[in-house]
């Protein structure tokens, strides 16, 4: 198994502790970009598929749970996972 399939596989159980740097590699993955926007607000596009948008977690950099639902809920429904 490589290592963005147990990225995936990790996503898949909504764990507590998974960091904005995993996220990054991981919608890095299936095609999203994420553009900077003012303070902490951050969006990760894709040309076919449903923009993300959220605030980067801080000072600590890991996803609260709403977050980790609302990226899930949006993949889930594009078909990605």
């Amino acid at each position: 198994m490589s290592t963005i399939e147990k990225l995936i596989a990790r996503f898949t159980t909504k764990p507590k502790d998974f960091s904005w740097d995993e996220l990054a590699r991981f919608l890095n993955h299936f095609g999203y970009t994420e553009i900077t926007g003012s303070g902490s607000k951050r969006k990760f596009v894709h040309t076919q598929y449903t923009t993300i948008r959220l605030h980067e977690p801080h000072p600590r950099s890991i996803l609260k749970k709403y977050q980790i639902d609302l990226i899930y809920t949006a993949l889930k429904e594009e078909k990605l996972i």
